[in-house]
């Protein structure tokens, strides 16, 4: 028996998110479904964390425990013909037996898409939500530099648990454009609930010039109220998820 890390990528269109919820299609009961077909008889997977319906990934990491008799590139061809055409394994490698995807993560990055138009483009609407009146680039690039530090973020969030802290620490925020779009990025040791989704919609707002910046400092600097509502789902991804070097486990 040996613990299994998987790195997974998967189009969040047609999925209720990430987690479980008793029959309805998840990216977790699609892979579960996929493993007890190999043996797998655990509970449940470990994940480094919950995408909402909708959501993407590229960089989502799972572990479980397995008795394989075979090869790590085995098992990733072996999940991988058993998964549903919008879920991928890219990686399979063995971790430390206590190895955990969510508590050993030393921090997270998300990537979230924009494009500006007056009128739909339904290639891009899948994996971006189109704005407009369009957005001044410079402000979101002056919004994204206040999140950088550590604040308590709970205008733009939940604790993930109840009664949980909501101070995080931000070590990457930045706006970049390119192929006719505009990508934000934020990286950080962790996220409140629905936290990245909440920022892009502010900043936004921002951008837009509907709500003034220093109303956006406010909501970072003194935790004031900020005006409710969420960027849609569909322009996130989770891109990556790091942890510590150790000899059986690498920086992903």
């Amino acid at each position: 028996m040996a613990r299994y890390q998987l790195i997974l990528a998967y189009d969040g269109t047609h999925f209720f998110g990430f987690q479980r919820q008793g029959l309805k299609r998840t990216v977790q009961l699609e892979l579960e479904t996929a493993l007890r077909s190999l043996g797998w008889e655990g509970r449940a997977v470990l994940s480094a964390g919950r995408t909402d319906t909708g959501v993407h990934a590229v960089g989502q990491v799972v572990a479980f425990d397995l008795d394989w008799k075979h090869t790590e590139d085995d098992l990733l061809r072996a999940v991988n013909a058993r998964l549903p055409a919008d879920v991928a394994v890219r990686r399979v490698k063995i971790v430390d037996n206590h190895f955990h995807p969510r508590f050993d993560a030393l921090s997270r990055r998300y990537r979230y898409q924009i494009y500006c138009s007056a009128v739909r483009d339904p290639l891009r609407d899948r994996y971006a939500w189109r704005i407009w009146p369009p957005v001044e680039v410079d402000i979101l690039e002056a919004a994204a530099s206040r999140l950088l530090g550590q604040h308590d973020f709970k205008a733009f969030g939940s604790p993930t648990k109840p009664g949980g802290s909501t101070v995080r620490l931000v070590m990457q925020a930045n706006w970049v454009e390119k192929d006719d779009g505009l990508f934000f990025y934020i990286t950080a040791n962790a996220f409140l609930y629905r936290m990245v989704r909440r920022i892009t919609f502010a900043q936004v707002l921002v951008a837009q010039g509907i709500v003034p910046l220093e109303k956006f400092d406010e909501a970072i600097c003194q935790s004031q109220f900020f005006y409710p509502g969420l960027a849609e789902p569909q322009g996130l991804v989770l891109e990556e998820v790091s942890y510590s070097l150790t000899s059986k486990d690498e920086e992903i």
